[in-house]
């Protein structure tokens, strides 16, 4: 049976597609837009419906979202929908942003929105593709009490929502995330190339790591990506180094040094400019480079 809320959901990409089908699958009546239309069109077999304009995802003529979803590409980007969008929205309706932004631009769209009687929250979310298709993302939601009791019923489709603030603090909460998972794919890699380059069978040696404090997620599945050298993208290393970028510019504005994130940002950045859509388990590769003639495994490098 559909349910009455009526969702209009902007973003249709690699996250935003199985997120916006579990809501679909869940019984949500979704109007969905994405700047490809041919992204936002192949939704329409599973029941959505589909927009020419982003506006017209939240006003249809007849009717208006009650939530509208935002999953884009960056702040700048949902900064520009945003402002095509708000003229269309309802009174007492209430904007999601699920994108990774600056914290800054949380605080502001939160703003805009409250000058207009919309309730907004920002609520990143962690686990990647997988994730998203199984409905176990971790979802970190910045909003007053009232806005997180009116949505959770919603993000409990897509996984599972921590409310972790005011507005803005969702962001936060997520590059708090980033921060640990960029640097821990990095050890991650320089661990098992080290075991290569020592003479231990890496493949083993991340074995005898997942028994021991070492064990993560991140070991678990980027290490076996690296040991695959499948870096087809889950996370996208231009997506990771616009992450590390917005640590920084909070570091600094809470005026904190953080060294590890600066060493952790240039070899991104470094990465960017040559695997931009690889998976961010491509740190290897960088590693490599830095260290040439050592090469982790055999198997032929997976690369989008």
């Amino acid at each position: 049976m559909t349910k009455k809320i009526r969702i209009g959901f902007l973003g249709i990409g690699l996250m935003g597609r199985p997120m916006a089908i579990r809501l679909l699958e869940a019984g949500y009546a979704l109007t969905v837009w994405n700047r490809t239309s041919s992204k936002a069109d192949a939704l329409r077999q599973y029941g959505a419906l589909t927009a020419d304009r982003p506006e017209d995802a939240v006003n249809a003529g007849d009717w208006f979202a009650d939530v509208l979803i935002t999953m884009l590409d960056s702040g700048p980007v949902v900064e520009d929908v945003m402002r095509q969008v708000m003229p269309y929205l309802k009174a007492g309706s209430i904007v999601i942003d699920m994108s990774s932004t600056r914290q800054s631009e949380a605080k502001a769209l939160n703003e805009a929105l409250l000058s207009k009687g919309i309730a907004f929250a920002d609520a990143p979310v962690s686990g990647g593709v997988i994730g998203a298709q199984a409905g176990t993302l971790a979802i970190m939601v910045g909003a007053t009490p009232d806005t997180y009791a009116r949505i959770e019923e919603i993000l409990k489709v897509l996984g599972h929502p921590t409310h972790v603030g005011a507005p803005g603090c969702g962001q936060l909460a997520k590059l708090c995330n980033q921060l640990i998972v960029g640097g821990t794919i990095n050890i991650v890699a320089e661990a098992l190339l080290l075991a290569q380059a020592g003479g231990a069978d890496p493949v083993a040696v991340r074995q005898a790591l997942r028994g021991g404090f070492a064990e993560s997620r991140i070991l678990e599945v980027h290490g076996q990506r690296m040991l695959d050298r499948s870096f087809m993208p889950g996370g996208q290393v231009k997506t990771q180094t616009k992450d590390m970028e917005n640590i920084q510019r909070a570091a600094s504005d809470a005026g904190l040094n953080l060294p590890l994130t600066s060493l952790v940002t240039d070899i991104y950045r470094n990465l960017s400019t040559r695997y931009p859509t690889a998976d961010h388990s491509a740190a290897l590769l960088e590693l490599e480079r830095l260290n040439a003639g050592i090469r982790l495994g055999t198997a032929q490098d997976q690369l989008p």
